[in-house]
């Protein structure tokens, strides 16, 4: 979980450097991609996510409901590109937050 402005700034800067891995589009969300979105997180803890022109829902509404359900983090919503993170389990973690 994030804990502080330092934690989100840190998860932003890391985001600048990878690619959408999802594209969310006219069909909005399925329980098919919210599945596959939380097999993402399990595996990267880090993920972008682009939601393209012909889906009709508002990002933030789409990062929200994602965040719940896949109990990760919304990091930031930028126009159409969403991040989100979860941490990983103790083997599989691979980023390390600052404390303070």
């Amino acid at each position: 979980m994030i804990k502080n402005s330092k934690q989100r700034a840190y998860l932003k800067g890391l985001a600048m450097n990878i690619n959408p891995i999802f594209q969310i589009g006219k069909s909005s969300l399925t329980p098919e991609l919210t599945q596959a979105v939380d097999e993402a997180l399990a595996a990267r803890e880090l993920i972008k996510i682009s939601v393209l022109q012909n889906c009709l829902d508002d990002p933030r509404v789409i990062a929200e409901y994602l965040g719940e359900r896949t109990h990760s983090d919304v990091v930031q919503v930028i126009g159409k590109k969403i991040v989100l993170y979860r941490e990983g389990k103790d083997k599989k973690k691979k980023i390390i937050l600052p404390e303070k």
